[in-house]
């Protein structure tokens, strides 16, 4: 798991990782909300939750100071990762 974002690269690579979990995520979600619809309980514990809301908050900081949209980046990536770019246009190809 990556411990901290500091590039465009490190946000990319984040997405990659929550996909990766079996997560469809929104960068605006708490993941403490995230719950595992096969067992009925939280997808995190608390604490890994709170990394992973910190990360995504370094994740808004990055793409503020590059002025770079993190939805589109985030959004293209889980497509990506998915595999769901074969049915659904990526961000940068429209």
């Amino acid at each position: 798991m990556i411990t901290k974002i500091l590039t465009i690269e490190d946000v990319k690579q984040f997405a990659k990782q929550l996909t990766a979990e079996g997560l469809s995520f929104h960068p605006d979600d708490d993941f403490n909300d995230y719950i595992n619809f096969t067992t009925n309980t939280p997808s995190y514990n608390k604490e890994d939750a709170e990394l992973r809301n910190e990360l995504m908050n370094e994740c808004f900081d990055v793409c503020e100071n590059e002025g770079v949209d993190i939805y589109e980046i985030m959004m293209e990536e889980l497509l990506l990762e998915s595999g769901l770019d074969k049915i659904i246009p990526l961000p940068s190809k429209q």
